[in-house]
């Protein structure tokens, strides 16, 4: 019976498509916050961000993998982000038991249970590493990086994806690593307008990361969909006159960070973060109107990251349905906005438009609330 299961399981993934060839034929929707919700939750230490909750509660990083593939995910990404040993020693958090080996085989054994649910691919995330910020060298650097990409390759991924590189140099090395195994490779820097914190502009990190070899660049985290969009069109324009083709991603974080414009830590400078973020989030709607544009703009792996709720990525899968051909489970209950006609309340009839909700400028309902902050160096 265990062998029979096991057959059908591999048959099952031989015949799934994969990353590359799903993104040549149309969209692809990527998963959203996993740090921030389950830190929110209490099983992450807030502003450590490890993951150490893939060995101590992997209940609850499944029970948030079954969220993102109920609303339309197509892809696990491992819960795996700062699980480099190097990172984990400075954050006090290295184990015997808790460490990148464990975490990462951990993380896979649970976005591959989930994906298998359903027509979902499970990504191996890697990581930044502590060694590249003190200056090691690119021989202890790698080291950290194929120690993450080993466990990844040994647990059989559909792809890899490297994000949160604030520096092009450490993405470069991070591609470098996962192009010496045979899957697809997928990199995103946390970069804004401003490009990368030694102030090497997005156009000439695109380029970098292309030529080094990623099949599919982009962004992640620090900054809001709207920054990340303009930053992703300097990008884009960038590989069209570098003649460079390679395909495009963008996970933004999932609050509003419009002062964060000029600004290379992103949210992270923000008075609010990391306890007092919620009346920043993205509603269901921005997070539509993100999801259109990007499409629009040429991008096709549309996901979200810190503050990127299930609902938000829902909202992403029925925005893109007619171009994906499908759409996420339980459509019937939330695919449009029509569906607030059946309301027994008069008032919510009256809201059953696209358009009200696209005009609506949302209240905080505060009576003591700052349109902008005022950032500190």
């Amino acid at each position: 019976m265990i062998l029979s299961r096991l057959a059908s399981c591999l048959i099952s993934r031989k015949s799934k498509k994969g990353l590359l060839e799903r993104l040549d034929e149309g969209v692809v929707i990527g998963d959203g916050s996993f740090v921030v919700t389950l830190e929110r939750r209490g099983y992450v230490l807030a502003g450590t961000s490890t993951p150490e909750a893939a060995v101590q509660h992997p209940d609850a990083v499944r029970q948030l993998h079954r969220e993102y593939l109920r609303a339309g995910a197509d892809v696990m990404q491992t819960f795996s982000f700062n699980s480099a040993d190097d990172k984990l020693i400075v954050t006090g958090v290295y184990e015997e038991v808790i460490n990148c080996s464990t975490i990462n085989t951990a993380a896979c054994d649970i976005a591959r249970q989930v994906a298998s649910e359903g027509d979902a691919l499970v990504a191996g995330s890697v990581s930044p590493v502590q060694s590249f910020m003190d200056s090691k060298g690119k021989d202890v650097v790698m080291t950290e990086f194929e120690k993450q990409v080993n466990v990844f390759t040994e647990k059989n991924v559909d792809f890899l994806l490297g994000e949160f590189f604030g520096y092009v140099q450490e993405a470069e090395w991070a591609i470098e690593a996962m192009k010496q195994v045979s899957l697809p490779v997928a990199c995103s820097m946390k970069i804004g307008l401003m490009g990368d914190m030694a102030g090497i502009s997005p156009q000439e990190c695109a380029v970098r990361m292309a030529k080094a070899g990623a099949d599919v660049i982009g962004i992640n985290c620090l900054f809001d969909p709207f920054i990340c969009l303009e930053t992703m069109k300097m990008m884009k324009d960038a590989l069209d006159e570098a003649g460079l083709v390679c395909h495009l991603m963008a996970q933004p974080v999932g609050w509003h960070t419009t002062e964060l414009r000029d600004d290379v830590r992103g949210y992270q400078a923000l008075p609010e973060y990391p306890l007092a973020m919620e009346p920043r989030l993205l509603t269901r709607t921005d997070a539509r109107t993100f999801a259109r544009a990007a499409y629009n703009l040429g991008i096709r792996y549309i996901g979200g990251c810190c503050g990127f709720e299930p609902y938000h990525i829902r909202a992403i899968a029925e925005e893109l349905a007619a171009e994906r051909g499908k759409r996420p489970p339980g459509q019937d209950k939330s695919a449009n906005y029509t569906l607030l006609a059946k309301s027994l309340a008069k008032e919510q009839r009256k809201r059953a438009s696209r358009k009200y909700w696209e005009d609506l400028i949302p209240a905080t309902g505060r009576t003591k609330m700052k349109i902008l902050t005022e950032i500190k160096e």
